[in-house]
């Protein structure tokens, strides 16, 4: 991609999340972006050395993962599909390890596993 088809509005929170994880602030962060800025985050997270995951998400855009190694692994294993299909307990771990805020990930939860039909109560 050529510098004059970088909007460095659309990417001023990615660069901040970077800041942020190299001063200690954050441990691992997610950020869905334009398709059209892969080349550039990639670029930036490896002379960074940053551990990254890309996940596509459709309609030209990405999640990117990236943070402490441990936590990228941690999140290859648990993201094996797209994030709206995770269950409950997925989504609460996946939350936890973005660093959000912990009374709101045990309500949303609940909230998530309230609605979850439960095989242990299903009629035989």
């Amino acid at each position: 991609m050529l510098s004059s088809e970088i909007n460095p509005v659309e990417l001023k929170v990615f660069l901040n999340h970077i800041y942020e994880l190299k001063k200690g602030v954050r441990q691992m962060v997610l950020y869905t972006a334009n398709k059209k800025y892969e080349d550039f985050a990639i670029k930036r997270l490896n002379s960074q050395k940053i551990c990254y995951i890309i996940q596509p998400v459709g309609n030209d855009r990405i999640n990117l993962f990236f943070g402490r190694k441990e936590c990228i692994n941690a999140i290859r294993l648990l993201i094996t599909r797209p994030l709206n299909k995770l269950t409950p307990e997925e989504d609460f771990i996946l939350g936890a390890v973005l660093g959000y805020d912990l009374s709101a990930q045990c309500k949303r939860f609940c909230e998530r596993k309230e609605k979850t039909p439960s095989v242990l109560n299903q009629p035989s």
